[in-house]
């Protein structure tokens, strides 16, 4: 008997613990706006002064760049990782008190981090850290559960659930590092834990769900497509990942143009293989013109590290980390988390025009954060690509949560 369709419901907060990436993705959805928010505020009043934000918490570009790591991605990846682990290995799925602490643990601490940020409390950032590490735990050893599930089973190894596992492992180090820092350890471990976050957490992560799943989604809708996602490409990517890191932390940057030129002709080659010969929808596309940012990321790295070799400065500034962050990972949370939206509440796997408008904008705002490195008045053009972001994502984040807060359209659980 097919599941009734659910029309006009109420919305009900119960309802975000039916599933992992409903709470999970909610957590995160709220915190694009509220992440940004605070740093619009911030450039604002580093700019013009204008609002007078109280001091007495860490810097903001610090504070700034480890949100936007560790509390704004983070939930939406443990929303989909605590979904998929399972059913990439054929295990039952995951109850609510495996994921409702993790989402609590997060979502409170992104909170009080902010909070304290806005009220120039550092005690509540303190807390919100340690809420986060908690939270983030917690969701490991979940995850580690069943991938010992799988071991005991002889299943497997399903090397993107380990691969995804251990990039996480390396971002509760990238957390722990931070609650040092605010508890009295040198700054230095603020910046492993930045760097951290780029390479060691969220790049592996992103990295590894796409050579999972874009090749799957579009061998589902193309015809012809022939899935491609040889497992080595997995390990070249952290050893190529792993020496950026090394020698950006040793302070190396001049000799970096080698590994992250191979890294961008890399991606590109990758992107090659994976992209569509035929007819597909919009929301597969959005994925592979998303993934397109990481190749250009990484070209302006490479070139950056080939100026200092050069004897020259840094002139492209935060211009590569942007590219990066706006472009590959803003561009594919749109893509992705709208995808899997659409998939798990029972509506047709078509691209809305609230993502469309979300994807377009974000494009734009890539762009001018970037260029914004070279332009006189460089904070007020920050400020104005930090508002390109608040645009680009409300009406996306509006339409997310009230699907969160709804019953499936199909009237199916979950």
């Amino acid at each position: 008997m097919r599941p009734t369709p659910v029309l006009n419901a109420s919305p009900s907060p119960a309802l975000l613990a039916a599933a992992p990436h409903r709470l999970l993705f909610f957590v995160g959805a709220v915190n694009v706006l509220l992440a940004m928010t605070w740093w619009l505020l911030w450039l604002i009043d580093a700019r013009w002064g204008v609002i007078g934000l109280p001091d007495g918490t860490p810097f903001g570009g610090w504070m700034h760049a480890f949100v936007m790591q560790y509390q704004l991605l983070p939930p939406f990846m443990f929303g989909f990782l605590m979904t998929t682990f399972p059913r990439w290995m054929g295990l039952p799925e995951l109850s609510r008190w495996h994921y409702v602490p993790v989402g609590l643990g997060l979502f409170g601490g992104q909170l009080a981090v902010v909070g304290g940020l806005l009220s120039g409390q550092p005690v509540m950032v303190h807390v919100g850290v340690l809420m986060a590490v908690a939270g983030w735990t917690y969701g490991l050893v979940q995850l580690g559960r069943v991938l010992l599930a799988e071991r005991r089973q002889k299943r497997g190894p399903t090397w993107h659930a380990w691969s995804c596992f251990a990039a996480l492992t390396l971002g509760l180090l990238g957390l722990l590092l931070m609650a040092a820092f605010l508890h009295g350890a040198h700054p230095w471990t603020v910046v492993v834990a930045i760097k951290l976050g780029s390479f060691g957490l969220l790049l592996p992560v992103y990295a590894t769900v796409a050579h999972r799943m874009f090749p799957f989604f579009a061998g589902n809708v193309v015809a012809g497509y022939r899935p491609w996602r040889p497992m080595w490409l997995l390990a070249a990517l952290w050893a190529l990942l792993l020496a950026h890191l090394g020698l950006t932390l040793a302070h190396r940057e001049s000799v970096l143009w080698p590994v992250d030129t191979v890294l961008a002709l890399g991606s590109a080659w990758v992107l090659w293989h994976w992209w569509p010969r035929g007819k597909a929808p919009g929301l597969l596309w959005v994925l592979f013109f998303g993934f397109a940012w990481l190749p250009v990321a990484f070209a302006l790295y490479a070139v950056q590290s080939a100026i200092l070799a050069a004897g020259g400065e840094l002139v492209l500034g935060r211009g590569p980390a942007h590219a990066l962050f706006i472009g590959f990972f803003g561009s594919l949370l749109v893509a992705m988390v709208t995808r899997v939206t659409q998939g798990h509440s029972g509506r047709p796997l078509a691209m809305p025009a609230a993502g469309w408008f979300a994807f377009a904008l974000l494009q734009l705002v890539a762009v001018l954060r970037i260029v914004a490195e070279a332009l006189a008045d460089t904070y007020a053009w920050q400020v104005m690509a930090a508002a390109g972001w608040l645009l680009a994502f409300l009406p996306w984040v509006l339409r997310s949560l009230s699907i969160y807060l709804h019953p499936r359209a199909d009237g199916r659980p979950g």
